[in-house]
Parts: structure tokens; sequence; C-alpha cells
């Protein structure tokens, strides 16, 4: 059973097995450095539909249905799924999911959606509370313009602080099975606000979130940076990258080696005009499902803290002057399922 450590921290009771992943994504993506890892590329991110709202939905359901299908499940397997985006009302997920007759949790957690989802689904998965558990989440670079900037027809001009977001989607089926790769903890976010107002400029509103969220966790843990092969952070890009690197270094902590951001792997930056780096809950979410995991249940990677971010921004309050909050959960995973 999951056991509570200190200020957010949780460990789980012999480490949640993640028995299946997939992630679906669009051309851009797939032409990345990581474009060999996804389950399902696009040609391009209509699909064939006539929103771009239909569009990520699809993408959702996308990385759902090859989940399960990589697991040799059926829906039916699944007790819950835990899911959400970007869009008003999580409305990307509520439409992606809503043939599946499964209960469902809606989740908002911004671009830290896919940690939030895994976390709750581990819990689920350690406390019995069913067999199976999905966590799912999305998002696509034209609805999320759309919603939170201006439609990519109005061709406005994007600043250097600004990051492109992600088409795709991920979806992780948990369960208590012993099957690497395994989630050991959790540490769940704190809303942390840096001040930032530029819709902009996301990884410096997200920075500080990530920083809380990690060096939390390693206090609670007892652990340092180096005890991991890697420690990811989802969509700081190279902007939030650099604050993040400043605020340790002021503890005198080093975390260059050992720091990888999904926003910057999951794009070629000189090759691809994303500004940046990525951002958008299906970039940390891609990243995770298509080369993280997988190089866990290899063996390659051994013990990482995976720590998604996300903006707590609403376009309406950002125009009133609010600055813009940021969260940060984190999972830690292992190939192990003891130690």
């Amino acid at each position: 059973m999951a056991k509570y450590i200190n200020d957010g921290t949780i460990e789980l009771d012999r480490g949640v097995s993640v028995y299946s992943c997939a992630a679906a994504v669009g051309r851009m993506e797939s032409d990345g450095p990581l474009g060999n890892c996804f389950d399902y590329a696009a040609e391009g991110a209509e699909l064939g539909l006539t929103t771009w709202e239909k569009a990520e939905s699809t993408f959702q359901q996308y990385a759902f249905d090859i989940a399960l299908r990589k697991a040799k499940l059926i829906k039916e397997d699944i007790s819950f799924i835990f899911a959400g985006d970007l869009l008003n009302q999580c409305t990307g997920s509520a439409y992606g999911l809503r043939d599946t007759d499964i209960p469902f949790f809606g989740l908002y957690g911004a671009c830290s959606t896919m940690a939030e989802s895994l976390a709750l689904a581990s819990l689920f998965a350690d406390m019995r509370i069913g067999e199976f558990f999905a966590a799912v989440t999305s998002s696509h670079f034209c609805s999320a313009e759309r919603q939170f900037r201006f439609p990519i027809n109005y061709g406005g001009v994007r600043p250097p602080t600004a990051q492109w977001t992600a088409t795709g989607a991920g979806c992780c089926i948990t369960s208590a099975a012993e099957k690497a790769p395994f989630v050991k903890r959790i540490t769940v976010g704190k809303i942390t606000d840096m001040g930032i107002k530029d819709a902009n400029n996301m990884g410096a509103a997200m920075a500080g979130a990530a920083y809380d969220t990690i060096n939390r966790h390693l206090i609670n843990t007892k652990t340092t940076p180096q005890d991991y092969d890697a420690i990811y952070t989802g969509d700081l890009g190279q902007v939030g990258t650099d604050l993040l690197k400043e605020l340790f270094r002021r503890d005198g902590v080093q975390i260059e080696n050992i720091h990888k951001d999904c926003g910057l792997m999951l794009y070629d930056r000189e090759k691809q005009d994303v500004h940046a780096g990525g951002s958008g809950c299906g970039c940390s979410a891609s990243v995770l499902c298509g080369h993280i995991l997988p190089m866990i249940a290899e063996g390659k990677l051994h013990r990482v803290l995976f720590a998604a971010t996300g903006a707590l921004m609403s376009p309406t309050i950002v125009q009133q002057g609010e600055s813009i909050p940021g969260i940060s959960h984190l999972v830690e995973i292992s190939d192990r399922q003891e130690g």
C-alpha cells in the first residue's frame, strides 16, 4: 500500500507497472530527432477531419487504442481512465474517449497532465482499486494556438521565447503486474508563481514549479541528482531549462549532466522552426511513452525522474494582467520492482 513520506511525496508499495504505453504524433514531431520512437505518425496534423479539435481527440483515441493492443487488452479490461488536455473543459479528452464506456476522471494540469494522470493511475493500481488503469493526454498545435493565442490563419509573429505546442498524444496503462517499468514514487506539485505575465514565455513561468517539485522529491527521498540516470522535465524549452539550472546552481547543486527537457528533445531547433522548443501536453507525453519508458523497459535506463510542467493560464485572466502560475508533478520510474 502507498506510504506518505513528506511534503507531497508518496512511495508506492512495491512499484506499479507501466504495463503498456503508446504515443501518436503529427508529421512535424515524427520529423524530429525521436521520429523512429513513436507508435503512430500522421502524414499531417488534420487526419482528414474538419476541425483541429476533432483531430486532437483522434490522436488521443489512437494512443489509447494502440496501448490496449500492445498490452493485448480490450477496453473492458480498463477500470478507470485519467485523462486531460489543454482545451476548454478538457474537450479533447471528453470527445476522444466518450465512446469507451469506461469510468472517467477528467484532469487539468496543463502540460503537466501526463505526470498527473500517470501518478493517479499508479496510485489506483497500488491500492488495487481495479486491475488496469489508463493515463492519457494530448495537445495539438493548431487547437492550442486558437485557444491561447491567435488562430494560425492570422499569421501572428512568435517571439524567440515562444514554444511550439506539440501535436500528439500519449497513453500509459498501469497495473500491479510484475513487469518493468515501475512507478516507485510520486511527488505532487504545488502551484508556484514566478510573476511571469507573458503568454509567449511559458518556460520561465514553469521553471520555478519544476525546481520546487524536483527539489522536494530529492529532499524527501534523501537522494541527489546523481542517483538517477536522468531527470526529465516536460516542456521548459531553452528559456525554462536555463532558469531551472540557475535555480539549482544557487543551491550548489549541479544538474547539467543529468537533466533533459522533453521540449528540447522532441524537435531539432536548428532545422525546425520551434523557437525555444516544444510544449503542450502531447510533448512530454509522446517523449515519455515513445522514448523514455521503452528505454527503461529495455534496461538502457535504470532510474529516472519525470517531472512534467504546466502553466495554469487562462487567456481571459492573462488579458486582465494577472501572472501565470505553474505546476509540476513528478513520477519516479525504475526498471526494478524492489529497491
